[in-house]
């Protein structure tokens, strides 16, 4: 679904004494990769409007740097933080880090995250309608953790910890939300997991892949800390990546991805969905959610020189009840992109995606425009 705003998203070039424009400039737009293997840092301003926010403002920035400047083994690290504001009062903050130890021994996650925000809320299921879309207003809080240790040449054993607090407010009695016998905890909830990962990574980048396979299983368990309807199971996330060059500029990669929670007393806002800026392009977030989800897709990436690139992408994928898949219900994903690198020797990019998704019988094509830092998968 096209969303209903304009974001625009422009590179920060300013005269700074403390970045230096002369090298600043060069470095954005030079052909030559940073052999020094140095730190970069990447702010982005944003800017958008929309009818239920009013004006939003705010900046994304990238920091990417090695912890071994020395071993060219050791992958980029990467610290994003996202701040936003809207003219309504409403917010959204996150921290995120990706922390690759000297010699890839040790793998750190974590995130932190505020967001007061609209969203669109329109049921449960595989075949949601347009109209019975639902504004509904999300807080959400939510701080995790993650590591991971080398235990093999390519295979890392992971342990996780999250904790979520939801909030929802429905400012219009009377809709889908409101209505929907189905949904279990419809005011929010907080949720408290713990979970274990397995992954086998021989991928020659964490950044920019030109071969290799990823492969990351993930079982988290929610116990009954909270009571009431709160959720009390398991959740399970599979995730598999492989990547072939074609040639010396062009790349095929293929991404496969499995969601499944628990069955029995599940919140809403804990289903899978489909739709977002990584798989299944083109479909409003959470337009499609349930107790299942099954995607995959193929990206073709052609690096036209060392700055800038384009891609093609398609995809399907599905959401269903447990014991409800069929192949029918599968949906189309298709779309292509830019790519700008703002950091050549790490393939560090910022990206531009346009995706087209089905076109149910008396409703406009779903569709997407997206631009976000660094690459879909």
């Amino acid at each position: 679904m096209l969303k209903s705003h304009v974001l625009v998203i422009m590179m920060l070039i300013v005269s700074s004494s403390a970045y230096g424009q002369p090298k600043f400039i060069k470095k954005l737009f030079s052909n030559q990769a940073d052999t020094t293997r140095s730190s970069s840092f990447l702010p982005l301003p944003v800017l958008s409007y929309a009818q239920e926010t009013g004006v939003e403002f705010g900046a994304v920035s990238l920091y990417s740097f090695y912890t071994d400047r020395k071993d060219t083994q050791t992958r980029a690290s990467r610290l994003t933080g996202v701040a936003t504001f809207t003219t309504k009062s409403q917010s959204n903050f996150q921290l995120k880090s990706d922390i690759w130890s000297p010699g890839n021994m040790f793998h750190y996650t974590s995130e932190l995250r505020y967001r007061n925000f609209p969203f669109n809320f329109y049921g449960i299921g595989n075949n949601t309608l347009e109209s019975s879309e639902d504004r509904i207003t999300q807080k959400l809080f939510r701080v995790s953790a993650g590591a991971e240790k080398k235990l093999g040449k390519i295979t890392f054993t992971g342990l996780n910890i999250g904790y979520d607090n939801y909030r929802f407010i429905d400012k219009e009695a009377g809709g889908t939300y409101s209505t929907n016998p189905f949904l279990i905890d419809r005011d929010g909830g907080q949720i408290l997991f713990f979970g274990l990962s397995q992954i086998i990574d021989n991928r020659n980048s964490n950044t920019y892949t030109t071969k290799g396979t990823y492969l990351k299983l993930n079982y988290s368990y929610a116990p009954s800390f909270f009571g009431g309807d709160n959720f009390d199971g398991g959740i399970f996330k599979g995730d598999l990546r492989s990547f072939r060059s074609l040639s010396k500029k062009l790349v095929l990669g293929v991404n496969s991805i499995y969601q499944t929670i628990g069955n029995g007393n599940t919140p809403f806002y804990l289903l899978p969905q489909l739709g977002n800026d990584e798989m299944m392009r083109g479909y409003y977030s959470g337009r499609y959610r349930d107790e299942n989800l099954l995607a995959l897709q193929a990206e073709l990436r052609l690096r036209l020189n060392p700055r800038f690139g384009f891609v093609g992408f398609a995809g399907t994928g599905t959401v269903y009840g447990h014991g409800d898949f069929t192949i029918a219900d599968l949906k189309p994903s298709i779309g292509g992109g830019f790519r700008y690198f703002f950091d050549i020797e790490k393939g560090l990019s910022v990206r531009m995606d346009y995706a087209l998704g089905e076109k149910r019988q008396g409703e406009e094509r779903q569709k997407g425009f997206y631009l976000s830092l660094g690459e879909s998968f």
